[in-house]
């Protein structure tokens, strides 16, 4: 090994600084070449910073980080090219100047540094080149997404005259739906109300009915335009100050203060296509959320192409490679174990962002027992969020490859909501079932969150009954689920023991729906005179039976429940 390393050879380098020593026309054109590429690059930041502020650097962000990119790739290489043909046409160097043991004269030697720098340029634009054209067939796979979650939904809340059917007709089926009686549905045929019913009209399976007919050559062209329609009023809003703060946001500002195109896609998508307020949120929240866009693994193409760049060159320059890795082997082997846990947090970010084993804002549990919303990942840790905001657990991603999680979103979000209650051993339990089932079939209608959704999931959406259309809750039902449930549990000391299920859409929504339904199933309790006796201990001294006629005046009422709802499948064998 000694040996070796004893005959190793820079290759060309070694002459590189004899002809420095040698040639003083080298040292001038060099020393002018150095100054021009300092020139270049103070050029070339003023110029990001001049794109940074126009409009077209938010709406066309891809366009305008390719061109910083190609501008300063564009100047170097002019410069170099223009310094090298000079060279090549007049007599700069005193050729009488002899190098011992190498072919190159120092105009030979100079043309071949300038050749190295335009190759290190030519390697550094298409390193990062690259990742803007993957990033941006990304964001067209994004948007396409987009526009089927349009059409799924009928429409965007801040489309513009019905933007749907101008693009889409719905085609009555052919085959009339089991669920409508001809009459009514031919009926429904005859009125612009009656076509906008059964359009939105789903089958107790949950399945609409119906097709749409294309009403121009190219929906989605159409689509784009208007959202792109969209973000110009936004931007215009933004910078004019035409908003519900009257604040004027300029452009280019840091931190930023305006969404770029793809962000203002990205928040769309969190908080369900919304309009999104212009100026409605505190300064630099908008480079928070696009520093929050998750990253892929593309981020390591510019480091990997850049260095398989600098590897050629240097072996372009006759240096032996073998030789140098092995010489450079021990040194490598130190930064490779002292980069040991950050190469596996991003090899381990890697293969989570792959596999999809979880995303932000997906609700997960961690082996200690933490549960809480993830808020991001990064290729060094990962920031869990715990859902009331106590607190934020940061873990390094390469644990959370290894250890054991539990998701409550992936793929199947909803989960059940569960209410346990006792009730007196004079009451009914049959009468009991069928109230309870009055509670949940209640909770599954009156229990919204802030934008009018159901919480609760279910097979066909109320709103479908007002011909209006489905707030989503019967969407992505990839189970066979039965609902409310009731379950009568065990004979407790002293209360007949209940429990009632109602499944909601997501880990977060049982807390709510919970509340809700303790608050029916006191009203409802109250109303038939349901009695919970527990934890309340009673103590009979000759009243039971005063108690027990009390109980019976109501009985009728609890008998009219139990003709109207049932009592769910109690009835039934948990094997039927």
């Amino acid at each position: 090994m000694v040996e070796e390393l004893s005959e190793f050879s820079a290759g060309q380098f070694e002459t590189v600084s004899q002809l420095l020593m040698s040639s003083v026309s080298l040292q001038i054109a060099l020393a002018v070449l150095v100054v021009g590429l300092i020139i270049i690059s103070v050029g070339y930041r003023k110029f990001s910073q001049w794109i940074e502020t126009q409009k077209f650097s938010y709406t066309r962000p891809h366009i305008s980080r390719f061109a910083r990119t190609a501008m300063l790739a564009f100047f170097a290489i002019g410069l170099v090219s223009s310094v090298n043909g000079y060279i090549q046409i007049f007599e700069l160097f005193d050729e009488q100047v002899t190098i011992t043991n190498d072919e190159l004269t120092p105009n030979q030697t100079f043309a071949k540094i300038l050749n190295t720098i335009n190759i290190l340029v030519i390697g550094y634009t298409i390193s990062h080149l690259i990742p803007i054209a993957l990033n941006k067939r990304e964001k067209i796979t994004l948007e396409k997404e987009d526009f089927e979650n349009w059409k799924e939904l009928k429409g965007f809340p801040d489309d513009d005259d019905d933007l749907f059917h101008k693009l889409f007709k719905w085609v009555p089926p052919k085959i009339l739906p089991e669920d409508i009686p001809k009459d009514e549905f031919e009926k429904n045929l005859q009125t612009k109300e009656g076509i906008n019913f059964l359009e939105n009209y789903r089958t107790t399976k949950g399945v609409p009915i119906g097709s749409y007919q294309k009403l121009v050559d190219d929906p989605f062209g159409e689509w784009k335009s208007a959202e792109r329609k969209k973000y110009h009023k936004y931007f215009s809003d933004c910078v004019t100050g035409n908003n519900a703060t009257g604040r004027k946001l300029i452009p280019g500002t840091k931190p930023q203060e305006i969404y770029p195109i793809d962000t203002w896609r990205e928040v769309k998508r969190q908080q369900a296509y919304d309009p999104i307020i212009p100026a409605s949120k505190p300064s630099g929240h908008a480079s928070l959320q696009e520093e929050r866009v998750p990253k892929s693994a593309k981020q390591i193409i510019p480091i990997g192409v850049f260095v398989g760049t600098v590897i050629g060159v240097v072996g372009w320059w006759g240096v032996d490679l073998f030789v140098l890795a092995t010489a450079t082997g021990g040194l490598a082997l130190g930064v490779g174990l002292a980069l040991k846990e950050t190469l596996e947090n991003y090899f381990a970010y890697i293969l989570i962002r792959k596999d999809k084993v979880f995303s932000e804002g997906d609700r997960i549990q961690l082996a200690s027992g933490y549960n809480g919303i993830v808020h991001r990942i990064t290729p060094r840790v990962t920031y869990v969020r715990e859902a009331l905001n106590e607190s934020l657990a940061i873990i390094p991603t390469r644990q959370l490859v290894t250890a054991e999680i539990i998701n409550y979103t992936k793929e199947i979000e909803f989960v059940p909501s569960i209410v346990d209650v006792g009730v007196s051993y004079l009451n009914d339990p049959k009468q009991v079932a069928s109230i309870l089932v009055k509670i949940g079939s209640r909770a599954l209608v009156e229990v919204k969150d802030s934008k009018g959704n159901h919480l609760a999931v279910q097979k066909r959406c109320p709103y479908l009954d007002q011909n209006k259309p489905s707030c989503g809750c019967d969407k992505d039902i990839h189970v066979d689920i039965e609902q409310p449930t009731v379950r009568f549990n065990k004979f407790n000391d002293s209360s007949l023991d209940f429990s009632v299920w109602v499944y909601v859409r997501s880990y977060g929504s049982q807390f709510k729906m919970k509340s809700t339904m303790r608050l029916i199933m006191y009203e409802e309790f109250k109303k038939y005179d349901i009695r919970i006796p527990w934890p309340i201990r009673t103590v009979y001294q000759g009243d039971e039976k005063r108690e027990e006629n009390e109980i019976a005046e109501h009985e009728g009422k609890r008998k009219q429940v139990v003709d109207e709802f049932g009592i769910g499948d109690l009835a039934r064998g948990e094997g039927d």
